[in-house]
């Protein structure tokens, strides 16, 4: 570990419509805030600059609502037509209570709508949805600045999750490339001579929720710079943080 870490924020994306490359967006940015990638360096990006470059935005006025949707909707003042198209990205509705939808996405994310967003989408009647591979989005956005740089970078793409029994939302790592998504300390020794039996720590969400001091909700600020973190390189991606089934206490 090292003891300084720098985060820089990346000014001046432009809008991203459907088709958009996010290579391209990404250097467009550097270029007009006066910044360059190092090698090394973690480029942060959240999941809605990807979903819309992927398509992944939907007109609400395109979507007919179930009986379902309409009668859970009415009860808790929501739009019937989000709630249809969390049911449809849902793979398990894990809870739905006091106005609440949790549900497990098709990667295995457990969280609130399904990943279903209508935040910061052109347009007041568009939701978004996760990318369909997080993982394969972060490789081909490492892939393209790698290219263009000519070194190794690592990418994370990130998305606000809540936590159970905790207040607030934090970022969270659903996508990784080129960096080790766990930091695993079993087996090793403490100060004490304590031999560590079940600490491992989930670095790309660590460097996600740091990323988002300078990312913002309000701030349009899709991208950042994570600079000076020694990670170990790695193919695995962020899915491998999914916690399988036989291991989950709460299922």
């Amino acid at each position: 570990m090292v003891g300084e870490v720098r985060i820089i924020g990346v000014d001046h994306i432009p809008e991203v419509t459907a088709d958009d490359e996010p290579v391209q967006l990404i250097l467009a940015g550097l270029e007009q805030s006066g910044l360059t990638l190092e090698a090394g360096d973690i480029v942060v990006v959240t999941h809605k600059l990807v979903s819309k470059a992927e398509g992944r935005v939907v007109e609400l006025a395109d979507i007919e609502p179930s009986d379902f949707a309409i009668r859970w909707a009415t009860e808790h003042e929501k739009d019937p037509r989000q709630v249809e198209v969390v049911f449809r990205e849902a793979a398990r509705i894990v809870r739905m209570d006091r106005g609440l939808l949790i549900a497990e996405t098709r990667h295995g994310f457990i969280c609130a709508n399904a990943g279903v967003d209508a935040s910061n989408v052109a347009g007041t009647v568009a939701v978004s949805m996760l990318p369909f591979d997080p993982d394969e989005s972060a490789r081909q956005i490492r892939a393209g600045l790698e290219a263009h740089f000519g070194f190794a970078l690592a990418v994370v793409i990130t998305d606000s999750f809540g936590r159970p029994w905790r207040r607030g939302i934090i970022n969270i790592a659903i996508g990784a490339a080129g960096i080790e998504p766990l930091i695993d300390y079993r087996g090793q020794f403490d100060d004490q001579g304590y031999e560590l039996r079940a600490t491992v720590i989930a670095i790309v969400d660590e460097i996600a929720s740091a990323a988002e001091m300078v990312m913002g909700k309000l701030d349009r600020r899709p991208v950042a710079i994570v600079r000076g973190f020694p990670y170990t390189p790695s193919d695995d991606g962020a899915a491998t943080l999914v916690m399988s089934p036989d291991r989950d206490l709460f299922r």
